[in-house]
């Protein structure tokens, strides 16, 4: 019998379980990605700026995972026939901003956290005899922490603040001493449960992410990410369904019924398997009448709100010969760091400069508030200030905003969310950065699980 599939939720973690439905399932097998907004690929989104592509949402992805082997992004964009269109940023180095000057961002550290006090190169100061053997490993085993809990008590609070806090910044907007060592490093986290030094857990870490020396870290698409959405689309064959939301899942004798639509005019549809790809608020209100413990551990994950603004300045206009730097919280701007776009990656001759800057931390929401002109200057304002130089006015720009974006996962997420997934009926599984952490290659992974463990228990029927 014909089975039917409905992923809800169309961004990449929703698309990339379509993909991987298709290629798992019989051919026949129906599936249908239902998405509330009117557009697929969630924080993938590829602008225009003054002619110039410039990404809306992520920008690139890591090219490897932490074992060496390719990540789960490229195999995507392999198994899309897309790795063609695979390009690099420039080997432009990246800088921190801190104290009026912009500093090199010290080499050989792991998300800010070094192997090698000796090469801070005094943009933190660290005292090594905090990190001493107590002849134990730094954590016990299945043992969470915040990152800086762990690293403040090694290394001291100048090396969370300067270095571990602006680049966990630049990727969740939250701060290491709310964040889940776990979910956010977990190399980090494996070697610290054997190793007695945070020094030795960060080379132990390093050492066995196997990455070929020159291999490119992070990797793109020429034209843009939003072609990855549109290929996986394609090539799951699902029936998109756009701007039509699901209000309610229920159990039937055979599988699922969603409630769908506007309360005035409700639809309703049958399917023998549901992937959940939404964020915690929504999959928690979906999954409370049907798995209430898992509802409860999903549905406590709190969220971080920012926003982008592109500039395209006057071509010719001067910057640092970065690819962009990272702002520590310490320095009170509402800019957390900005990237030197046609620095970093190849742009037409004679174009307008393009900064791109992100804004605002976990607990920053109000100051966003303001609206798009006044934002786009204190963007401007604050960026020249750190750069050390006002800058002109823009030929154009845009500001993308991105309230609640971004999960803030704090110690303990791997274990709630075990727990979850062991509360789920048979049928229903979970994806998405709201589970498996943020990145594309960490939701495309989540994205394929889901869709393994639903056609599973096809299989064991």
């Amino acid at each position: 019998m014909r089975k039917r599939v409905a992923v809800i939720g169309g961004g990449i973690a929703g698309l990339a379980a379509a993909v991987r439905l298709r290629d798992v399932s019989a051919p026949d097998t129906e599936i249908i990605v239902y998405e509330q907004s009117g557009a697929l690929g969630g924080k993938l989104r590829t602008g225009e700026l003054a002619g110039v592509t410039v990404e809306r949402g992520a920008e690139s992805f890591l090219m490897t995972g932490s074992d060496g082997a390719e990540s789960a992004a490229v195999s995507l964009v392999r198994r899309l026939g897309l790795d063609g269109a695979l390009v690099h940023p420039a080997k432009v180095p990246a800088a921190l901003a801190f104290g009026g000057r912009l500093a090199p961002m010290p080499a050989g550290t792991l998300v800010g956290v070094p192997g090698d006090l000796s090469k801070l190169d005094g943009v933190a100061h660290a005292d090594a005899a905090h990190d001493a053997d107590a002849g134990r490993p730094l954590l016990a085993e299945g043992e969470d922490v915040a990152v800086g809990r762990l690293v403040r008590d090694r290394y001291g609070d100048e090396v969370v603040d300067r270095l571990v806090d602006p680049m966990l910044g630049g990727v969740y907007a939250g701060r290491a001493d709310r964040l889940s060592l776990e979910v956010t490093m977990p190399q980090l986290a494996r070697t610290a449960r054997v190793e007695h030094t945070l020094r030795d857990a960060v080379r132990s870490a390093q050492a066995a992410s196997k990455r070929t020396p020159g291999q490119p870290v992070f990797g793109a698409l020429d034209g843009g990410l939003s072609r990855l959405v549109g290929a996986a689309a394609a090539a799951s064959g699902a029936r998109i369904s756009l701007g039509l939301p699901v209000r309610e899942l229920a159990r039937t004798a055979h599988g699922w019924r969603l409630l769908l639509g506007p309360v005035p005019a409700p639809q309703t549809d049958d399917v023998d398997a549901v992937v959940l790809a939404v964020p915690a608020k929504p999959a928690a209100r979906l999954l409370a009448p049907i798995a209430p413990d898992a509802a409860e551990a999903v549905g406590g994950l709190d969220y971080a709100g920012v926003a982008l603004v592109a500039l395209a300045l006057p071509p010719g206009t001067p910057l640092p010969v970065l690819s962009g730097f990272l702002v520590p919280p310490s320095e009170g701007t509402l800019v957390k760091a900005a990237t030197f776009v046609t620095r970093k990656w190849a742009r037409p001759d004679g174009a307008p400069v393009i900064v791109r800057v992100s804004l605002g931390r976990a607990g920053e929401e109000e100051q966003l508030q303001l609206d798009d002109a006044a934002l786009t200057e204190r963007a401007r304002r604050e960026l020249g200030e750190l750069i050390g130089g006002p800058l002109p006015p823009p030929v154009a720009a845009w500001v993308q905003r991105w309230g609640g974006g971004l999960p803030q996962y704090a110690p303990g997420h791997r274990d709630r969310l075990a727990a979850a997934r062991a509360a789920l009926p048979p049928g229903l599984a979970l994806a998405g950065a709201a589970f498996d952490g943020v990145g594309i290659p960490a939701c495309v992974a989540s994205g394929v699980r889901a869709a393994e463990d639903v056609s599973n228990t096809w299989e064991a029927k």
